[in-house]
């Protein structure tokens, strides 16, 4: 590689890393790239447990204000069943594909439990097929998008129930 090559390849990693994009294929005639990063596992676990705190801090709160005013009771906070679910994202824009080849099982259903890597669907981003892996163990709760629909970078595609 060129001098030049190498400080454009640098400046597409930092811009992936900065975008965290976690997996990037270039296939230019002879030259193949295929970049993977790892994302660091605390900060994943410290959101799921942010977003479990924030979901029951309201209600809390709520019943908190509620016993310290006096006058009629307030109904009770609704709860959100969906509330403190992690939600799996597309690290890429392509189009999403929930089952190995046409007339396959598909990877995953709803009610199905994932660990952490393993494969959940497929993500055609031209002309390449990349295999979308779980970041999280659990229970899939819901999948929000369907077979052969263009997706976007950081669109939901499962909801999981950690544990």
């Amino acid at each position: 590689m060129k001098p030049q090559d190498l400080e454009d390849l640098k400046q597409l990693i930092e811009f992936l890393k900065q975008y965290q994009v976690a997996e990037f294929d270039l296939d230019r005639g002879d030259l193949k790239i295929r970049l993977k990063f790892s994302q660091p596992e605390s900060s994943q676990a410290g959101l799921g447990e942010l977003a479990r705190l924030l979901a029951t801090a309201p209600g809390n709160v709520a019943q908190a204000a509620a016993a310290a005013q006096p006058g009629p009771a307030q109904p009770p906070a609704v709860v959100d069943p969906d509330a403190g679910l992690h939600l799996v994202k597309s690290p890429i824009v392509g189009t999403y594909y929930g089952s190995p080849s046409p007339g396959s099982a598909a990877f995953v259903s709803a009610g199905d439990h994932v660990e952490k890597g393993q494969v959940i669907c497929i993500i055609e981003a031209m002309k390449l097929m990349n295999e979308i892996e779980s970041d999280a163990a659990g229970e899939i709760v819901k999948c929000f998008v369907s077979n052969g629909q263009p997706i976007e970078f950081g669109q939901p595609l499962f909801s999981v129930r950690l544990g």
